[in-house]
């Protein structure tokens, strides 16, 4: 089969802001996601004790920040104490949208369970005239997101990829798929193709994958590295 055209639009995705140069799910990230001119950002979003949703991607604030212990088990007060690096403090997901706000896209990681309902609410209410996907690995929270805005476009994540992919997206109207980059191959971008779905990679980040990604044909690339894309 012939190769895809190097001249096909790829969308370049940065992860976690573009945490290859900036400390990631932090303002200064989506900043520089910016100045690199990524199409979308990646970042992550979690529930603080009080019931603020927070950009973080761990379950502890261990390795991030300065501080220690779980995110869930901490008020926004308590957050917004922590180093997140270079002075860095834990962005609300309200102050995401904001810095984002006419200049990136955001894809949102629900990475726990009742969040879709809030975090539709908040875009909604942010006025963000940009592109949003919603993305999870939890089957049930993109539901959530489809009833909360029918109008959405989700993410389905595989840590694996199943025998039939195209028909679990289907199961729950997603609009993307998003593949560990290992597991993709021509045939299995082909089939999600004919279903209409959108294929996004992650996290890519040796020039060698991001230039095998763009010759199997998907349509993004989650990178540390969007100056390597």
């Amino acid at each position: 089969m012939a190769k895809e055209s190097p001249d096909r639009k790829v969308l370049l995705i940065g992860h976690r802001g573009a945490c290859g140069q900036a400390p990631e799910n932090t303002l200064a990230s989506i900043e520089r996601a910016i100045m690199l001119r990524c199409t979308l950002t990646e970042v992550d979003v979690r529930r603080t004790a009080d019931g603020m949703l927070v950009l973080l991607h761990d379950e502890r604030v261990n390795r991030t920040t300065n501080g220690r212990g779980l995110v869930a088990e901490m008020t926004l007060e308590d957050i917004r104490k922590l180093d997140a690096g270079g002075g860095q403090t834990l962005p609300t997901l309200e102050e995401a949208l904001t810095a984002a706000k006419g200049r990136i896209g955001l894809l949102l990681e629900l990475k726990t369970e009742g969040l879709a309902y809030d975090a539709c609410a908040i875009v909604r209410a942010s006025g963000f005239d940009g592109p949003v996907i919603y993305a999870s690995f939890l089957r049930e929270e993109l539901q959530h997101v489809r009833r909360a805005d029918p109008d959405s476009k989700t993410m389905i994540l595989f840590k694996r990829l199943l025998k039939e992919p195209d028909a679990e997206a289907a199961r729950l109207q997603a609009t993307h798929v998003g593949l560990r980059f290992d597991t993709v191959t021509r045939p299995v971008v082909n089939t999600l193709h004919k279903a209409r779905l959108a294929v996004f990679v992650y996290t890519v980040n040796r020039p060698a994958d991001i230039a095998k990604m763009k010759t199997l044909g998907v349509d993004g690339i989650i990178s540390d590295f969007r100056n390597r894309v």
